[in-house]
């Protein structure tokens, strides 16, 4: 399971390289539209997964059964509307790898998380 080995990688391209071979274009995608919005926010693993940092902007990861991007509250009870489609929680949307990445969502999503906090991105 990725959770389990996700805690071993060293960076970004290891924890993709390590997700199964049909999931690692779309983890890079949702990687890319987070670096789209945050490109000064600082990459790492956090929690076990990607984390981007400044002012602890997001996450994403692969859990099994879903690609999860995680971001602090209130940005998905704000976007509610836009993620019917999408199984959510009160920080979390999870997508499923067998479908399309939602690129331009995940960048509004990030973006909101950045105005929510702007003192800490700049």
């Amino acid at each position: 399971m990725m959770a389990r080995t996700a805690r071993r990688a060293k960076d970004v391209d290891a924890y993709i390289a390590m997700a199964p071979r049909e999931v690692r274009p779309k983890l890079r995608q949702v990687r890319a539209a987070i670096r789209a919005v945050a490109p000064d926010a600082v990459e790492s693993i956090s929690y076990g997964m990607p984390g981007y940092d400044k002012g602890r902007v997001a996450w994403f990861g692969f859990m099994g059964r879903h690609i999860g991007l995680y971001i602090r509250p209130p940005v998905i009870a704000e976007h509610l509307k836009e993620l019917g489609a999408y199984e959510t929680t009160k920080s979390a949307v999870r997508f499923r790898p067998d479908r399309k990445i939602p690129v331009a969502l995940i960048k509004r999503l990030v973006r909101a998380r950045i105005r929510r906090n702007p003192t800490s991105y700049r």
